[in-house]
């Protein structure tokens, strides 16, 4: 209970402070935004292209975890994890304080989830991931972000965006874990305490997750008898 209610707290004081607390919004924004999501990033500074891109990669990232997570939930995952595209953090709140322990999967993985269970999915993204950062440390004006930041509404949320979706992760990693049969803690905190790459290394080694249609079916026939 004392978790539900602390991401629920969470996820009030966070819109909290987008709305009443964090810089007005600019009038070019939706201009940003729109020239952002159709690859026109002329004259836009490095670091808020890398960053608006990688925020596009932290859904996926946690769709590798999400969609095997929501298997076992009361809560169906996917909604959640389809507004994350758009709002990030702001919707996968809610899940967290919805959802309840779950570490075991049970029966068969579909075309999707094996496709997120893929090693491969992880590389693309990671591969992806490294090419953004590195455009952006590299080509990036850091004083103009930072300008940018403390004036820009846009800016300011998404970064504290990213920052939630790196502090969030550990919610969900441990049961995924579980699931895979591992139970080693240094590799939670080094996956933990790594923000962005830490969960990317995890995806690209973690261990395949067994299907288990047998306690599927017990499942069903124990509701069957109920």
């Amino acid at each position: 209970m004392i978790r539900k209610i602390t991401f629920w707290l969470i996820w009030v004081t966070v819109i909290g402070y987008a709305f009443l607390l964090a810089p007005p919004q600019q009038p070019d924004t939706f201009e940003l935004i729109k020239n952002l999501s159709t690859g026109q990033v002329a004259g836009i500074n490095p670091l808020i292209v890398a960053l608006f891109n990688i925020m596009g990669v932290w859904p996926m990232i946690y769709s590798c975890v999400l969609f095997f997570d929501g298997r076992g939930q009361n809560v169906k995952a996917w909604p959640f994890a389809a507004a994350s595209f758009g709002v990030g953090a702001f919707s996968l709140l809610p899940y967290l304080a919805l959802r309840e322990a779950n570490p075991e999967f049970v029966g068969s993985k579909n075309r999707l989830l094996k496709v997120l269970d893929s090693r491969w999915t992880a590389i693309v993204l990671t591969l992806i991931t490294v090419g953004l950062v590195a455009f952006g440390l590299i080509a990036g004006d850091w004083q103009n972000f930072i300008q940018q930041w403390q004036t820009s509404r846009f800016i300011h949320v998404m970064s504290l965006d990213f920052c939630l979706l790196c502090l969030l992760f550990p919610a969900l990693l441990g049961d995924d874990m579980a699931r895979r049969g591992m139970k080693n803690s240094p590799i939670f905190w080094a996956v933990s305490l790594l923000p962005l790459f830490g969960p990317l290394t995890y995806l690209c080694l973690r261990p395949t997750l067994p299907e288990n249609e047998e306690k599927a079916e017990e499942n069903i026939l124990s509701k069957t008898t109920v």
